[in-house]
This record gives C-alpha cells, sequence and structure tokens, in this order.
C-alpha cells in the first residue's frame, strides 16, 4: 500500500509537470505562429520592393534609350549645325533673315538639349539612389529573414523536443499506472491471504499459549520442589561456575603470546646490545680508557651499564612464564594470568634501571659538549638526543603504569574497574606506536651525530664501528617496536573481546581467589569426566575373595613380631639422628672456617674499594643536590595562585560648573555610591571565601571518606599479611631443614675435597721432588 501511494505521488507530480509543459508549448506555439506572420509580410514587401526595383530598371532602360536617341539627334543637329555654318561662310553676302532664322533655331535647340541633359542627370541620380535604397534594404530583410528562419528552426526543434518528451512521458506514466494496478490487485489478494494467515496464527499462538502456560506452571512446581539452590543469581557464586571451554580461543591466545614471547626476546637482544655498546662508547669517547683514565662520572656511568643484564634478561623470562601459563586447558582472563604480575615486576626494575642512569646519560653528553672539538651542530644532536631518552624513559614508564593497571585483575580487583580494561588496551597500542616513532627519532639523530663525530680529526676506527654497532642496535630496537605496535594495534580486538569471557548468567570473575576456585573445580570436573570413561575393573567372585581373606588372615605377622620390628626402627632413628647432630657441628666448624678466609680476603681488598666508596659518595652527593634543586624549580613551577575578580562600580563627574547645592548632593551621592560599592565587593568576596571553603570542606569529607576505606584496605591487607607471614614462617621451617640437610651434604663433600687436596698435594711434592733430581742431574751433566 505504501509502494502504492508512492507511485500515486510520483504520478500526480508528473501529471503537474505535464500541464505546466503543455502551457508553456501553447505559449511557444503562438510566438512561432506570430514569427511566421512577420515573415509572410516580410516576403511580401521584399516581392513589392522586387517589383518597384523591376519598374524602375524598366524606366531606367527606357530612358537610356530615349538618352541614346537624344544624343544621336544632338550629333545630327550638330552636324547640321557644322553644314549650316559653312553654308552661312559661303553665303555671308547672303540676306539677314536666314542667319536670323538659322540662329532662331539653334538657341530652340540647345535649351532643348540643356534641358534634356539635366533631365537625363536628374534621372541618374535617382536611380542611383533608389538602387542603393534597394539594396540596403534587401540586405536588411534578407539577415532578418535569416534570423527569423534560424529562430523558427529552433523553436520547431524546442517544440519536437517537447512533444518527444510528453509523448514518453505519457507512454511511461500509462506503463507506470498499468503496473500499478497490476501491483495493487496482487497486493489485494496478498493482504487476503495474510489476513487468512493472521487468523490461523492467532489461533496457533492461543494453543501455545496454553501449552506453554501449563508447561510453565509444571517447571515451577518441579523447581520449588526439586531445585534447593539457584547459584546463577548470585554473583559470588556464579564466579566459581566452570564456564564454557573455548579451546580456539585458548589456542589463539596462545599462538598471540608465542608471537609476543618472540617480539620481546628481539626487544630484549636489541636492548643488551644498545647497552652494552653504550658502555663501549663511553670508554672510549671523548677520552680513551686504553691511553688515560676516563672522568669518575663516566667510570659510574659505565658500571651501571655493565649491570643491564640482570635488568633486561628478567623480561624474557617474565614473558616466557607468561606465555608458559597459558595453556589449552585453562581459562585465560586477567583474573587468571597471576605471571603477569611477575613481568611487571621485570619491568617495574628496568624502569627504576632507566631513571638511574638517565641522569647519567645527560652528565655524560654534557661532557661531549664541554670538549673543545665539539661543533655547534654536534652540540644540537646531543641536546636532541637528551631529549629522545627524556622521551624513551617517559614511553617506559606509561608502559609500566597501564601493563601494572593489567595486572591488578589478578592481583587487586577493586583497584581496576572491569570496564576500563578496553581503554587500558588502547592506551598501550597508542604508548606503543608512540615508542616506535620515539626510536625513529632517536635513530635519525644519532645517525646525524655519528656523521659529524666521524668528520672529527681525533675520530678513531674503534669510535666509528662503535657507532655503527650502536645504529644497528637502535635500527633492530626500532623495528622491533614497530612489530611490537602493529601486532598489538592488529589484535586489539582479540584482546578486548576476551575481556567478556566468563561464567554462564554472568560477564565477570569477582576476584583472583574465585577465579582459582573456579581453575580446581574445572580441573575436578576434567578428571571426573576421565574417571568416568575409565572401564570399570573386573570384581573378584564372592567366594574367591573369602579364600584370599582367610589366607591374609593366616598370613599376618604376630603382634610381638610388630613390636620388635617398631624397636629396632627407633634404634636406627636415634643412631641416625646421633649422626646428623655429629655432622651438624662439623658443618658448623667448616662455616666458621669460612668466614674466616672470606675475612681475610675482604681485608685484602678494603684499601681498593675505599677509593672507590670515597668517589660514589661525592657523586652520590651531587646527584642528591641536583635532585633537590630540580624538586624546588619545579615545586616553584608548579605553584597555582586563584585570585578572584570583584566587579566594581565607577561614578564619574564632568568638569563642569556646578552651583553648591548639586555638587553637595553630587557629593553625598558619590559618598553613598562609593560605600555601596565597598559593600558590594566585601559581599562577592565573603561569597567567593564561602564557596572556596565549601569546596574544600568536601574535598576533605571526600579525603577522609578515602583515607577510612583506605584503612579498612590496609587493615584487610595486615591481616592478609600476617596470614603470609605465618606461612612464610612454615615455609622458613621447611627451608631450614632443607637447608640443614644440604650442610651436610657439604660438609662430605669438603671431606672429600680435603682428602683430594692431600692427595693432589702429596702428588705435587713428589713431582717437586723429581724435579730437583732431573735438575741436579743436568746441573752435573
Amino acid at each position: 500500500m505504501a509502494a502504492a501511494a508512492e507511485l500515486q505521488g510520483k504520478y500526480q507530480k508528473l501529471a503537474q509537470e505535464y500541464s505546466k509543459l503543455r502551457a508553456q508549448n501553447h505559449v511557444l506555439k503562438k510566438g512561432v505562429v506570430d514569427e511566421q506572420a512577420n515573415s509572410a509580410a516580410l516576403k511580401e514587401q521584399l516581392k513589392m520592393k522586387d517589383q518597384s526595383l523591376r519598374k524602375l530598371q524598366q524606366e531606367m532602360d527606357s530612358l537610356t534609350f530615349r538618352n541614346q536617341q537624344l544624343a544621336k539627334r544632338v550629333e545630327l543637329l550638330q552636324d547640321e549645325l557644322v553644314l549650316s555654318e559653312s553654308k552661312g561662310r559661303k553665303n555671308k553676302k547672303s540676306g539677314e533673315p536666314t542667319s536670323q532664322l538659322s540662329q532662331e533655331q539653334k538657341n530652340v535647340f540647345d535649351e532643348d538639349l540643356q534641358k534634356k541633359i539635366e533631365e537625363n542627370e536628374r534621372l541618374h541620380i535617382q536611380f542611383f539612389e533608389a538602387d542603393e535604397q534597394h539594396k540596403r534594404l534587401e540586405i536588411d530583410l534578407r539577415n532578418r529573414l535569416e534570423v527569423l528562419e534560424m529562430e523558427a528552426a529552433q523553436h520547431q526543434a524546442v517544440v519536437d523536443g517537447l512533444t518527444r518528451k510528453y509523448m514518453d512521458t505519457i507512454e511511461k506514466l500509462q506503463s507506470d499506472k498499468a503496473k500499478l494496478e497490476i501491483k495493487s490487485q496482487t497486493l489485494e489478494r496478498e493482504a487476503k491471504d495474510c489476513r487468512v494467515r493472521m487468523e490461523e496464527c492467532q489461533q496457533q499462538l492461543k494453543h501455545l499459549h496454553s501449552d506453554l502456560s501449563s508447561r510453565l506452571d509444571d517447571s515451577l512446581h518441579i523447581i520449588r520442589e526439586k531445585l534447593p539452590f539457584n547459584d546463577t543469581k548470585s554473583i559470588k557464586h556464579n564466579a566459581l561456575n566452570v564456564p564454557f571451554h573455548n579451546r580456539w580461543r585458548q589456542l589463539k591466545l596462545r599462538d598471540l603470546a608465542g608471537q609476543a614471547v618472540t617480539f620481546v626476546q628481539d626487544l630484549v637482544t636489541a636492548l643488551l646490545n644498545f647497552h652494552t655498546y653504550t658502555e663501549q662508547r663511553v670508554q672510549i669517547f671523548p677520552i680513551d680508557s686504553a691511553t688515560d683514565t676516563i672522568s669518575p662520572l663516566n667510570q659510574k656511568f659505565s658500571q651501571y651499564l655493565h649491570e643491564n643484564a640482570s635488568y633486561v634478561r628478567p623480561l624474557e623470562e617474565g614473558m616466557l612464564q607468561l606465555f608458559e601459563s597459558i595453556t589449552e586447558d585453562t581459562v585465560t582472563v586477567l583474573e587468571t594470568t597471576v605471571k603477569l604480575k611477575s613481568f611487571s615486576d621485570h619491568l617495574t626494575s628496568y624502569v627504576c634501571f632507566l631513571r638511574k642512569i638517565l641522569p647519567y646519560q645527560f652528565k655524560s653528553l654534557e661532557e661531549e659538549c664541554e670538549s673543545s672539538l665539539c661543533t655547534a651542530a654536534l652540540r644540537a644532536r646531543n641536546m636532541e638526543l637528551q631529549n629522545d631518552m627524556k622521551k624513551l624513559t617517559a614511553v617506559f614508564e606509561k608502559l609500566h603504569t597501564y601493563i601494572n593497571l593489567l595486572a591488578l585483575p589478578s592481583t587487586k580487583p577493586d583497584r581496576l574497574l572491569r570496564t576500563n580494561f578496553s581503554s587500558v588496551f588502547t592506551y598501550i597500542a597508542s604508548t606503543l606506536h608512540g615508542f616506535h616513532d620515539v626510536l625513529q627519532d632517536m635513530y635519525k639523530h644519532y645517525s646525524q651525530k655519528a656523521a659529524l663525530e666521524q668528520e672529527l680529526p681525533t675520530a678513531t676506527q674503534k669510535l666509528i664501528t662503535t657507532n655503527d654497532c650502536i645504529l644497528s642496535s637502535i635500527v633492530a630496537l626500532t623495528n622491533g617496536a614497530g612489530k611490537v605496535a602493529s601486532f598489538f594495534s592488529n589484535n586489539l580486538d582479540c584482546f578486548t573481546a576476551s575481556l567478556s569471557y566468563g561464567p554462564k548468567g554472568g560477564m565477570e570473575f569477582i576476584s583472583p581467589l574465585s577465579a582459582e576456585c573456579m581453575l580446581q573445580n574445572k580441573k575436578k570436573a576434567a578428571a571426573f569426566m576421565k574417571l568416568l570413561k575409565k572401564p570399570c575393573p573386573d570384581s573378584v567372585p564372592y567366594e574367591e575373595a573369602l579364600a584370599n581373606r582367610r589366607v591374609l588372615l593366616s598370613s599376618t605377622e604376630s603382634r610381638e613380631g610388630l613390636a620388635q620390628q617398631v624397636q629396632q626402627s627407633l634404634e636406627k632413628i636415634t643412631k641416625l639422628e646421633q649422626e646428623k647432630e655429629h655432622w651438624m657441628l662439623e658443618a658448623q666448624l667448616a662455616k666458621i672456617r669460612l668466614e674466616k678466609e672470606n675475612k681475610k680476603v675482604i681485608k685484602n681488598s678494603v684499601g681498593n674499594q675505599r677509593t672507590e666508596a670515597t668517589q660514589e659518595s661525592l657523586l652520590t652527593a651531587e646527584l642528591a643536590e641536583q635532585e633537590k634543586e630540580d624538586s624546588m624549580e619545579k615545586a616553584s613551577m608548579e605553584a597555582v595562585t586563584s585570585t578572584s575578580l570583584v566587579g566594581m562600580l565607577t561614578v564619574t563627574t564632568g568638569d563642569e560648573e556646578i552651583p553648591e547645592a548639586a555638587s553637595r548632593e553630587d557629593l553625598i551621592k558619590n559618598h553613598y555610591m562609593a560605600r555601596i560599592v565597598e559593600l558590594t565587593s566585601q559581599l562577592q568576596l565573603a561569597d567567593s571565601k564561602s564557596v572556596h571553603f565549601h569546596a574544600e570542606c568536601r574535598a576533605l569529607a571526600k579525603r577522609l571518606s578515602l583515607a577510612d576505606k583506605s584503612k579498612e584496605s590496609t587493615l584487610e591487607d595486615m591481616r592478609l599479611a600476617k596470614q603470609s607471614i605465618t606461612r612464610l614462617q612454615d615455609e622458613l621451617a621447611t627451608t631450614k631443614r632443607s637447608y640443614e640437610d644440604q650442610l651436610s651434604m657439604m660438609s662430605d663433600h669438603l671431606c672429600s675435597m680435603n682428602e683430594t687436596l692431600s692427595k693432589q698435594r702429596e702428588e705435587i711434592d713428589t713431582l717437586k721432588m723429581a724435579n730437583k733430581g732431573n735438575s741436579k742431574k743436568n746441573k752435573s751433566r
């Protein structure tokens, strides 16, 4: 029906457009008819002009013929005149009457000839003017006729196009009308069918409603009688339920963890190379330690850099432990990835290492800038490298913060809401891209620095190779960071989608303890299913079991024999305890001897360590002073002052002359206005202070509530700490026992070593005696 209404609307629009175009066609037809009438009138005028032109041409022809006749007549007259003059000369003596007659005739002919000439000239002029006017008029009329013919052709083309368009639209509308009629008929038939189906569906719905209501009553009755407890209603109880095992998800996460392990291994290798080659560079430049002693600061810096493996290697181990904890049988969510905390701790130690070496890095670069060979461009590169190292440390601190947040659900779930998990993942992805950008800038700046140092006159081959090695390690770091960033961004949807995995009926694990209990329940369920799948062993027949019982009772030992066995075992135990005490005393004596030997070694190395300790104390004091100054500067820069703007009312008086009374009134008015302004300012100040104090009170109340919450959390932590202390004490006791056993084994090992040493000494003495005898024989020879 909606389609029919839409087609009806389209049909109406097309009809309106057709009526408009029809009216325009009528106007155009009228214009074309007028133009055709004008062109016909102009054609008639053109014919009339042609006829007049032909008449003028005929008159011209007759005039020219008449002119020719007159010219011939004039010639004849001139000839006759010449003859008459000749005759007159001959007959001069003739009478005057004849001469006067000829003279009169000549005058008459002359006048007649002059008139004919003037008339001929006037006719020539009129003919020329008429001819020119006729030509101009003909040209104008021809041009106008061409324009009118062109316009008529254009109008005719427009009319033809509009007629074709109208015919097409009429045909289209007729076809649409036929289609709509057919469609309306089909829709009417479908509507009838739908009504029939709706009635049938209503009947089926009534039957289904009655059936489902009866089933619901039966199920509710069964639930009330048979089901004692519904654990899915409670979040705490539902968290202990084992979720559906998604093997594909576990395999996917394990595959991603394996890829992450390879990427972390590449990064660890690159970081180890970077720190090692940096240490080598500090030993070479600006002072080569092989030729001269380097500065104490660079010595300390190289010493710290030498310890980089103890901070970088654990990152790889932590990632391997995390990879090994993700198996096909476990449920991997943030609440169950306990090994992520160990990786976070290793990353924390590495970030502390970066913070520790950062000031030494700055001081080392400043020392390079202070050298005489350092150019302005090299100083600029060193400053850029300082900024790059600062940015690199900041990026690692960000990663450390976000990974710590991800490790919270497995240790302290109340510290991080589940709704913030996805945002933490997105922040990690953006931070990894920033890490890649910082490494790219660092490579660019360090390559420029290496090129500038290569141009120095004192640049050695060792320095050039070290710079190349550092650049290669930075390239490896950049490639590894880019791979990690792209890997994390591409799999971000998988990481965020895995957060919604949980027990049936709930979308989360409420605590790590519940998650651990769930894993234990999962293991128990898996073991139970395996036991169910095992075939039952063949049972022993009853008669055979009775016979075996009689044999067992007859073959048991008597009570006295058992008591003798117990007494013998007790004697053995007492002997073993005596031997244990003896070996413990021997181990203590060996330990005392070992401590004496260590004291002797320490006394010899104390002199060397004192100088190093004094240098370390001086450096630490200088660094502490610099840190205090930096903290004071930061505090002064971060200090924020709050000011409140108070509006003031002002009254201005003109400089015109005012009478005394008016001036007195103005003074009083100004006084009260100033008083009003002062009071309003005080009122605004009091309002602002009250708002400020109200905000402070609210902040203090919030802080108090947070302090109470933190107090409760600390009490809970203390309780857990006490429990962990008792557990650790038990573990300490067990380790103490194991340590005593190890000491006994060590004492045995020491005894065996003493025996071997005594044997080796005897062999050495015999060899010495043999060498002395050989030397004496050689001397005598």
